[in-house]
């Protein structure tokens, strides 16, 4: 184990990679070799991006700055609505600072949730202090005595003491293009074992591709279980013990004050990618039966091939824990199941937890509009 070591440079034909340690360059040689460079915060080169209080949110010292300028901090914009932004953005209104979130897109979280469900979290980020500027573009930070003191966009000036970029990641592996072959925006191209295009240098993680299950292509997913399976995959191939990479889903979840969603697979905004006919159905149902006479509604949404039926992605949301039923749908995604699978798949019934017809179930079911001889209301 070699920390504080920076590895600089890649020899594929010497099979040597070098190294920087405490300003000092050494060679390394190795038999196999596995990447993982990782991505770096995206950070445009807006005029006063370099003030003080101008942080991105990427590791542990992005994540110590933040927190000491949230101790001092009246006045925060975070830039960025999707998971990383959002989580500040709660940081610092549970803090008590008065905190704005400002995007390019009109909406929170549009490459995760579709619009019913934003909607809410909208409204509910609202009634806890958040205001959202969606539609903005940013074009400049203004400063004073060398620290930021407001953020310049297309439609307005937003004043704030202190400022988080989230503004998503980019691959980190530039110094690999004279080696490895890359594709036009940096990500290493790897085979369905994750060997480079250089024998025995494998690579995983944000910088590279992952088998997709609903296209069954291959797409950029910046999550660490990506990474961590990716990691098992090329350690077991550099090995001798060949493994391929199997299909991913994208499944993630987060909270938002009250609220826990999580989706998998396709949505809104990425089901374009998608060589079919997509449909969706969007349900809420409440998750306990009538006669326990204990509150809790979940909302869903089910993507899927309109020919065959094919499950490909899901969305679900509830100010109860509902999180780990995403796991179940990512496993069907995965196992290219059916509405049909899904509608009558054998969940179990105890009344402190579900219905008689899991929320999994209904959910299919109102997608193949199953009837009950014919009647207006649905079998369950």
């Amino acid at each position: 184990m070699h920390c504080n070591s920076d590895v600089v440079g890649l020899n594929a034909d010497e099979k040597t990679v070098d190294v920087i340690v405490d300003g000092e360059k050494s060679t390394m040689s190795y038999d196999k070799l596995l990447l993982s460079p990782g991505g770096v915060a995206v950070k445009p080169p807006f005029e006063g991006v370099e003030l003080d209080n101008v942080n991105t949110f990427r590791g542990p010292e992005d994540t110590q700055k933040v927190l000491d300028d949230m101790k001092a901090s009246k006045k925060a914009v975070v830039i960025g609505a999707g998971y990383i932004g959002l989580e500040v953005v709660e940081a610092f209104a549970k803090a008590g600072v008065d905190v704005r979130v400002i995007d390019m897109a009109e909406r929170f979280l549009p490459t995760y949730l579709d619009k019913e469900f934003t909607d809410v979290l909208e409204a509910h980020a609202k009634e806890n202090g958040v205001e959202f500027y969606g539609g903005e573009r940013v074009q400049s930070f203004q400063g004073k005595d060398g620290k930021v003191a407001a953020v310049v966009t297309d439609k307005q000036t937003h004043e704030a003491d202190t400022v988080v970029l989230s503004m998503g990641v980019k691959p980190d592996a530039g110094w690999l293009a004279d080696e490895l072959e890359m594709t036009d925006k940096g990500f290493v191209v790897t085979d369905d074992y994750l060997q480079t295009s250089v024998k025995d240098v494998y690579a995983g993680g944000d910088a590279t591709f992952v088998p997709y299950a609903p296209t069954e292509g291959k797409t950029s997913i910046a999550l660490a279980t990506m990474a961590r399976r990716q990691g098992v995959v090329a350690a077991m191939n550099a090995m001798g013990k060949e493994m391929k990479m199997p299909e991913m889903t994208g499944t993630s979840a987060l909270s938002l004050f009250d609220y826990k969603f999580v989706n998998t697979g396709l949505n809104a905004t990425s089901a374009e990618s998608y060589e079919g006919n997509v449909a969706s159905k969007y349900v809420e149902e409440p998750l306990y039966p009538e006669f326990m006479r204990k509150p809790g509604k979940v909302m869903m949404k089910i993507y899927y091939d309109e020919d065959d039926h094919r499950i490909l992605g899901a969305q679900l949301m509830s100010k109860e824990d509902i999180s780990t039923a995403i796991d179940t749908l990512s496993v069907a995604i995965a196992a290219k199941w059916t509405l049909e699978d899904l509608a009558l798949a054998d969940f179990f019934f105890q009344p402190r937890f579900d219905r008689p017809w899991h929320y999994l179930n209904v959910l299919a079911m109102a997608a193949l509009d199953y009837k009950l001889g014919g009647a207006d209301k649905l079998l369950f």
